[in-house]
């Protein structure tokens, strides 16, 4: 064979290329201009958690405060309260909403006859459309103490008018995470249904020849298989703990239960934003402070289910 048919032919250049695949990286060009503009470019901001903003100086022209918007937050009476709800609602929500999605998707795939997995899949997955504001209403109208599907049972039983949940504070975790695992479990299992999808049934064959029962299955074949996505979503979901939905949160408030619902992102926009308040340096340094957790959060956890799995995100 001669040498130049032995030679392995050269690499295209990356403007050939680009110019072969042109249809792709024009529609990939969308996203990286939304990603820069909306996700990068607003970094920049962030100096002003390090400066007394005024809007007469401008960002470049506030002075220079250095970490006393941090100092006066950790200082305030409402840290300790936000950091709390926070907190709560944020493992609350973790512990419970994260296993629920697994196990929902376990037992959709271990159902026998997959016509009605198909429809309770379809009537559970429907509640993620519900917009925020639209599910705050249905939960206050179906738990409203005198007029809501609660009061009237409660008085219809009991003779007696409800007491009003929605403004008992102690009760406001159990409501608001809750309703979201129910608006939220068909969604977020379909991940997990299409890594079930995968699984080799070969693997189930085998078993059943083992005599191993459904339940034997589903611990010793369908788990292993999806614990790798199990884990990665974990993580994720550790490094986005301290992002409690800011618009139920807010849209659930009263003046009865804002000791318990009041959390660090709604207390951002009320200090940056709420009239007679307006200082966007402190509210910038709570939102920095808040995401450094996150941040954090992730590496810590990625790094013990790197140990422990050999799963991680990087």
């Amino acid at each position: 064979m001669s040498k130049e048919r032995r030679k392995t032919p050269s690499k295209k250049s990356l403007r050939k290329r680009i110019a072969a695949g042109w249809q792709v990286y024009l529609l990939l060009l969308l996203p990286l201009i939304y990603l820069v503009i909306f996700c990068y470019v607003p970094m920049g901001g962030l100096v002003l958690a390090f400066k007394d903003y005024t809007i007469a100086d401008g960002i470049w022209g506030s002075a220079w405060v250095g970490f006393q918007n941090f100092k006066t937050f950790f200082s305030s009476y409402k840290f300790p309260i936000v950091l709390r709800n926070t907190l709560v609602l944020a493992v609350y929500s973790l512990l419970v909403g994260f296993p629920i999605p697994i196990l929902f998707a376990l037992l959709l795939n271990a159902f026998p006859k997959k016509r009605y997995a198909k429809v309770v899949q379809s009537v559970t997955y429907i509640p993620h459309f519900i917009s925020t504001v639209v599910m705050v209403g249905i939960i206050i109208q179906i738990l409203n103490n005198r007029t809501g599907i609660y009061g009237n049972l409660y008085m219809f039983f009991t003779g007696q008018t409800a007491e009003d949940i929605l403004a008992k504070g102690s009760l406001f975790k159990h409501i608001f995470v809750w309703s979201g695992i129910w608006q939220s479990t068909g969604y977020n299992a379909i991940i997990y249904i299409a890594a079930l999808s995968s699984v080799d049934q070969s693997l189930h064959e085998a078993a059943c020849i083992d005599g191993a029962t459904r339940f034997q299955r589903l611990l010793y074949v369908d788990w292993p298989c999806i614990r790798p996505t199990a884990v990665i979503m974990l993580i994720l979901a550790a490094g986005g703990i301290m992002n409690v939905s800011f618009e139920k949160a807010l849209l659930m408030q009263n003046d009865l239960n804002i000791a318990y619902s009041e959390v660090i992102s709604t207390y951002v926009y009320k200090v940056g934003l709420q009239k007679g308040i307006g200082d966007f340096s402190l509210s910038t340094a709570i939102g920095m402070f808040n995401s450094v957790i996150n941040f954090i959060l992730l590496m810590i956890v990625n790094t013990i289910s790197k140990k422990l799995t050999s799963d991680s995100i990087f």
